[in-house]
């Protein structure tokens, strides 16, 4: 997972998986919001536009929290 912020177009982008070039279905969700989805329909990144506004002050303290990875024994 990357989380990016840019702060000239005040935009944040959660990438939760990469996706080749040109794959990502964008879908609008509200005027803010986008989701990414890959050629699977699996949910690849989420786009919030006007960062600042939408967060307010949760954008100045981001908080990381990894939990154990869980692994499945495939036979």
């Amino acid at each position: 997972m990357k989380i990016s912020y840019d702060a000239e177009a005040d935009a944040l982008y959660i990438e939760l998986r990469p996706l080749a070039p040109g794959t990502a279905e964008c879908r609008q969700l509200t005027d803010d919001l986008a989701a990414d989805y890959g050629p699977d329909g699996r949910l690849a990144g989420i786009e919030i536009l006007d960062a600042s506004v939408v967060l307010g002050n949760e954008l100045q303290r981001m908080v990381l929290e990894v939990s154990p990875v869980l692994t499945a024994k495939i036979a």
